[in-house]
């Protein structure tokens, strides 16, 4: 794979020729990631990863190239890696032990990986796991942090056991509001805020809410988590913790950084359905982001891509959202005046990305725009222009892709 091959899969739409006038005229801002950024990402393997895209270093972030989303679930040394924190341990399986327990429980508890497997039903289900700034690299204009493309996220098979389950052996009582989660990685100076994070007790308790010892069949790998992680389908990923080694019960809010003042959106910007309102101050102008919203992309072509005149293509893509469901998938080629839906492939579970196909008919030489626009079973569908946030979360604008025909 080459250089430029590189920047197609990290960005998947820096638009070629006369793309970007096209864009703008529909309302569309091109896909194009920072200078910077560009001129900084390369290919690099973490050990017993594929080649990904490396954004930083320390703390190692690194991005899925997008031809590993061709496939129903991300391949384990494909999925993506991003850290907050640089500390990061080699976990011993045999002495590791998760802590359960916290203000509002009855008792503390632990347990061992061998606990988990032996003690507790094993629960499997297919979720995406995204990073709240996936493709934060397109925000115009630009803002800080790391400058992801559209590789930020994959699609897994989680397997371990439910959070709940666990919690009933602690004890839970009335008071929890909160359930707190710890990882065994951590800051390398001590002024460094520790990576700890929270759930209210609904979504803690939900079912769906995993602790995963497994990911697609395996043991999670080292940079994904091992020996177990926070699985919290249909949420961005802040709330996946990695490592985990402790779980506490709140009777009041968690007040750490990474809940307030980061991973915070304006109020009423996204159609949020799962709130975290034990989280929400009154007069607060922001709220924490919660679920993933409504999205889709096209993945077997990068922008640019070279057609054949005459001859019929086929487009292939995912969608996703935050839990609803996916129940339709339609493609422009005339700027958005009609659209044709694309034919939905297998439901793998309402948290699993759902791919698709579209044939895409002959076309004449020269140049053709193709829009991608997902929408779910509450009827959200993505948007025309970014909603705009300081911190580029949740940039679902719909994807147009500048195909060349010759």
């Amino acid at each position: 794979m080459n250089r430029r091959q590189v920047l197609q899969g990290g960005a998947n739409a820096l638009v070629l020729g006369g793309g970007f006038g096209l864009l703008t005229k529909l309302g569309l801002a091109a896909e194009a990631l920072p200078q910077g950024t560009i001129a900084a990402q390369a290919l690099e393997a973490l050990r017993d990863k594929v080649p990904l895209i490396r954004k930083t270093i320390r703390p190692p972030n690194f991005e899925t190239p997008v031809q590993y989303f061709n496939e129903a679930f991300t391949p384990n040394n494909a999925f993506f890696v991003r850290y907050h924190l640089a500390d990061i341990p080699e976990v011993d399986a045999a002495s590791w032990k998760l802590t359960v327990g916290g203000a509002a429980a009855g008792q503390q508890v632990q347990f061992t990986l061998d606990d988990l497997k032996k003690n507790f039903d094993r629960v499997e289900i297919a979720a995406v796991c995204q990073c709240s700034g996936n493709r934060r690299g397109f925000s115009v204009p630009h803002v800080p942090g790391v400058e992801w493309g559209s590789g930020a996220m994959g699609n897994a098979r989680w397997a371990g056991v439910r959070l709940k389950d666990l919690l009933a052996k602690a004890g839970l009582s009335d008071a929890a509001i909160e359930v707190a989660f710890n990882g065994a990685d951590g800051p390398v100076y001590d002024k460094t805020p520790d990576f700890q994070k929270s759930l209210p007790i609904w979504k803690a308790t939900d079912e769906n809410t995993l602790i995963a010892y497994e990911m697609n069949g395996e043991a999670l790998p080292h940079w994904n988590g091992f020996p177990v992680r926070l699985i919290v389908p249909g949420w961005t990923g802040t709330y996946w913790v990695k490592h985990l080694i402790e779980v506490k019960t709140l009777s009041e809010p968690l007040k750490t950084f990474w809940m307030n003042p980061a991973y915070r959106v304006p109020r009423s910007l996204f159609p949020i359905v799962e709130r975290f309102s034990s989280q929400e101050a009154a007069l607060s102008p922001s709220t924490p982001i919660t679920e993933i919203v409504v999205n889709s992309m096209i993945t077997n072509l990068a922008d640019g891509a070279q057609l054949k005149a005459g001859q019929p293509v086929e487009l292939r893509g995912i969608a996703w959202d935050g839990g609803y469901g996916i129940v339709e998938v339609a493609l422009s080629s005339d700027g958005g005046k009609s659209w044709i839906p694309a034919t939905l492939a297998e439901d793998l579970g309402r948290f699993s990305w759902r791919q698709w196909s579209y044939q895409l008919p002959p076309q004449q030489p020269g140049g053709v725009t193709v829009m991608v626009r997902a929408r779910n079973k509450m009827g959200q569908t993505q948007v025309d222009s970014l909603l705009f946030n300081g911190a580029g979360y949740q940039n679902n604008v719909v994807q147009a892709l500048r195909l060349s025909v010759a």
